[in-house]
């Protein structure tokens, strides 16, 4: 579990502290002009079209320092901004951020999570653009811009699903929202004793899927070499049901999904199944996945079977069909969404 710091970050100094830590941080990108160390950044995506995803976090909202190495934290972060990047079949370019701390951190703690960003940068290739530290009262709040890039013909809005496409998924689901539920479960057992040491004995899976989710590059790469153009896309944060009825509401569509072609882990579906929770809900519902939804047409039916972890997992209907759900039964239900929280 974390502890408190004694060292605060000094404000005296900021800008030289600022330079000091963006040597770790050099350029890459062909199209960042002006990194850190001007008053603002420069890119030139030399004729694409620029994405940028704008994301403010806040300690004890969207993150707790209970169990959340500081490490991981910066990692997640900057995969959650460069998400909705990628969510535009758009490539990662640059990410701009923004840290507010208190005296609780010291400057070793500051590190930490920027080596963590600076791992997510080198994973999709993007440059930090911009970095800026000031005070927080208390709570740390940290703030990220990722800019992407993205030809033209090749950007992708959740509007342009049409009937009988394919909607398919990135990676698998509910195993970040029961990574969650395990790590809250162990706080409460630490608040009670905190002698007590966790036991997440062979659920390093889950842990990893709520603490250092990957951005899913990959996929943007692999739809590019197949030549597989969506028609529609979306980030998979808040859960399945409502990334698809973002695609369906923006295109005008209904859809319906299949239960059974829901993906899951094994681990997942039997850790919910002692946590005593339905399996599907926690996949249409539980969130915090960054993984990516997208429509195809269904001449790519054989293009997509080539692309490693992607799953169809329904079609696109007509408006009036409405958002369907057909369960492992064969029961078609409503599907609904929880949405933001």
């Amino acid at each position: 579990m974390a502890e408190n710091a004694t060292e605060p970050v000094k404000m005296p100094g900021k800008y030289e502290l600022i330079a000091d830590l963006a040597k770790f941080f050099p350029t890459e990108s062909a199209s960042t002009v002006v990194a850190t160390g001007d008053d603002a950044t420069v890119v030139e995506p030399d004729g694409n079209q620029m994405v940028t995803a704008a994301k403010v976090f806040v300690e004890n909202v969207h993150f707790d320092l209970t169990y959340f190495p500081l490490r991981h934290l910066g990692y997640k972060l900057a995969t959650v901004a460069f998400s909705d990047v990628l969510a535009m079949n758009a490539v990662p370019s640059q990410l701009m951020v923004n840290i507010a701390v208190s005296d609780r951190f010291d400057l070793k703690m500051v590190n930490e999570i920027l080596s963590g960003v600076g791992s997510c940068c080198e994973t999709v290739h993007a440059d930090l653009a911009g970095l800026d530290l000031t005070t927080s009262p208390r709570e740390l709040v940290i703030s990220m811009t990722a800019i992407g890039e993205c030809a033209p013909a090749q950007l992708c809005t959740r509007k342009g699903a049409a009937e009988n496409e394919l909607i398919c998924v990135s990676g698998d689901f509910a195993a970040a929202y029961t990574g969650l539920l395990l790590l809250e479960r162990e706080k409460k057992v630490f608040e009670k004793n905190p002698g007590a040491q966790p036991d997440f004995t062979g659920m390093d899976y889950l842990l990893r899927r709520q603490l250092k989710p990957e951005p899913r590059i990959d996929i943007i790469e692999s739809l590019r070499r197949e030549e597989i153009l969506p028609t529609a896309m979306a980030n998979v944060s808040e859960g399945l049901a409502t990334a698809a009825m973002q695609i369906c509401k923006a295109s005008h569509k209904g859809c319906v999904l299949f239960e059974e072609k829901l993906p899951m882990t094994e681990l997942t579906f039997t850790t919910l199944k002692d946590l005593d929770i339905v399996h599907t809900v926690a996949a249409l519902n539980g969130g915090d996945d960054y993984e990516l939804m997208f429509t195809i047409k269904q001449a790519d039916f054989e293009k997509i079977k080539k692309v490693d972890n992607v799953s169809i997992i329904g079609y696109i209907k007509e408006e009036s069909a409405g958002y369907q759900l057909i369960t492992g039964d064969n029961v078609q239900v409503p599907l609904r969404a929880q949405g933001f929280n």
